[in-house]
Formats: structure tokens, sequence, C-alpha cells
């Protein structure tokens, strides 16, 4: 038994009314239905006493991955970190409840990343690429893919390094684009000169030279050859040139012939007379000797007309005349 003070015997404790410690205890009573109450919906907000499916995902390492991360699909988050392990072949098995309602999304060809970002945190994500495919079973155990941009950043600076030297290497006077360079300095410079792009296709100012001198005589010759052209064009088609005086030969050769022609015919005329008419062979005879005369100024014209035509141009040298 506890030992009660010593109070004087005119001591009165005060009394607690009844509905005071009621109060009290419905206060306590409420108090703990509304922390079981936050208990109940906090546990059912995480999903405590919705069905879940288990996946299992094995990893290299759990580095950023805490117990409660999602596990999203599309940005959705469809399950959730319940515990991570060590597996006796030293990886990390990293087990996730997958809620029943979005399970469907999760299929035998679903393929599950772990992305560690320079900012922000870990991300677990799951990709389906055929959603036709058999649905993933309760407790299936998936490998999961890793990349950490965080491991790049070192490979990257190298690579980036590498590079800078390169291109050091190249612009620099012993590189290959600083000689390029070089050289087309040297090339314009050439072309800027006195020969110009001749002495860089050439290769040399006195190749250059002797090409413009040959061009120039050149000229001279063609400008030389362009007068005797023209003079001989004026004297061959001119006014008074080989061929109009040549042409006026022709034509004056045409008539003759013309003349010797018809006179031949007269002759036949008259040879056809002779024979029919025997009586008049004498007159037939002077006749024909007439014509016979005739005929011969006519062919000695067209011969005098040849022989002028064979001094004026370069004709044949045959000056012969049959006559019939």
């Amino acid at each position: 038994m506890t030992d009660k003070p010593d109070l004087p015997n005119d001591t009165v404790l005060p009394q607690v009314p009844d509905h005071l410690e009621f109060k009290a205890v419905l206060l306590l009573s409420f108090m703990l239905a509304l922390i079981v109450a936050a208990a109940v919906y906090v546990m059912y907000s995480r999903g405590l006493f919705e069905s879940t499916q288990k996946l299992v995902l094995v990893s290299e390492d759990s580095e950023g991955v805490v117990v409660g991360m999602n596990l999203t699909f599309s940005g959705f988050p469809i399950g959730r970190v319940r515990r991570i392990e060590l597996a006796d072949d030293g990886k990390a098995r990293i087990v996730v409840d997958v809620a029943s309602k979005d399970a469907h999304w999760l299929r035998q060809s679903s393929v599950f990343t772990v992305v560690r970002g320079l900012v922000g945190g870990t991300n677990i994500r799951a990709y389906t690429g055929v959603l036709t495919d058999k649905p993933l079973e309760d407790g299936a155990v998936r490998t999961v893919l890793q990349g950490d941009a965080g491991a790049e950043v070192p490979k990257l600076i190298a690579t980036a390094k590498d590079l800078l030297e390169s291109v050091s290497t190249l612009i620099s006077k012993q590189g290959a684009l600083g000689a390029s360079l070089g050289n087309l300095q040297t090339l314009t410079a050439k072309i800027n000169g006195p020969g110009g792009a001749l002495t860089v296709l050439l290769g040399g100012e006195a190749e250059a030279k002797k090409l413009i001198t040959t061009l120039d005589r050149t000229n001279a010759l063609l400008a030389k050859v362009d007068g005797l052209a023209a003079k001989a064009d004026a004297q061959v088609f001119g006014e008074k040139g080989v061929l109009p005086e040549t042409r006026s030969a022709v034509l004056q050769l045409n008539a003759l012939l013309g003349d010797a022609r018809s006179s031949l015919k007269k002759v036949d005329a008259v040879l056809v007379e002779a024979q029919a008419v025997g009586a008049n062979l004498k007159d037939g005879t002077s006749d024909l000797n007439l014509l016979r005369s005739e005929v011969e100024s006519s062919l000695r014209k067209v011969d005098g007309l040849i022989n002028e035509i064979n001094r004026k141009w370069p004709f044949a040298r045959d000056t012969d005349v049959k006559l019939p």
C-alpha cells in the first residue's frame, strides 16, 4: 500500500465532478480514434489493403533506390518498392509490389530500367512494347537495365579532351589544316601577282610570259590571215573579181552554144532536103557550104571564149574543138 501523506484533520480535499472525468475519457478516446484512423488512412494510401502482385528486379547495385520508391509506367506509378535485399550472387534484389489493377500493363516482353540522372533522383521505369503478349506472372524475376548519366561524365570529358587535342593538332602550323591554309595563302599571293592565275597553272612567271607572247603572235597572224581572206574575197567575189567575169563568160558561151545548136539544126534540115531532092543538089550544096561556114564561125567564137575562160579561171587546158 502507498503511504498517504499526513494531512491535518481539518484539511478538505477538492471533489472532481463526474462530468469532467467523462469529458476527459471522451477526449482521450477521440484522440486515440483519430490516431488509429490516420494510421489506417496512411496504410490505405500506401496500398497496404490493396491487392498486389510481387515483382523482383535484379540489379548490379541498388544505389539511389529506396523503400517506398514508385515503379512508373508511362509516367504513372503502378507499383512500390517494398524491400531491398542482397542476393547470394552479390546482386541487389528489389522487391516491388505491383497493384493488381495495374498489373495488366506488364507483359512477358516488358523491359525495366533504373535511371540515375545528373539532376533529380533515381527512377524505376517499365516499358511494354507489345501489349498483346502474355501477362507477367506473380513473383516474376526480371533483370533491370541501368543507366547512369553521372558515370558517363568522365568518359565524356576524356572524349572532349581528345577532340580538343586533335583540333589543336589539326590547326597548328605543322598540322594538315595549317599547312593547307599556308598553301592557300601562297596560292592567293601568286594569283594576285603579275602573272595571275596563269602563273599558278603553268608553274612559273616565265612560262606565263611565253604563253602570253604566243597568244599575241597568234592574234597578229590571225589578223594577217583575215586581211588576206578579205583581199581574196574581193578578188574572187567582188564586182571586178574572177567569179563575176567567169559568170559573164559562161553566159556568152551558152549563147554561142545556142547559136551553134540552131546552126546544126539548119544543117540537119538541109541534109534532109539534100537527100530528098536530088535535082537541087548544087543549090543544096551551096547552102550547106554557107551553113558550114556559119557553124565554123560560131565554133571559132566558142573556142575564143573558152580560151578566155581558161585564161581567167583554172579550167582544163584541153582546147581541142571537134567538128561534126
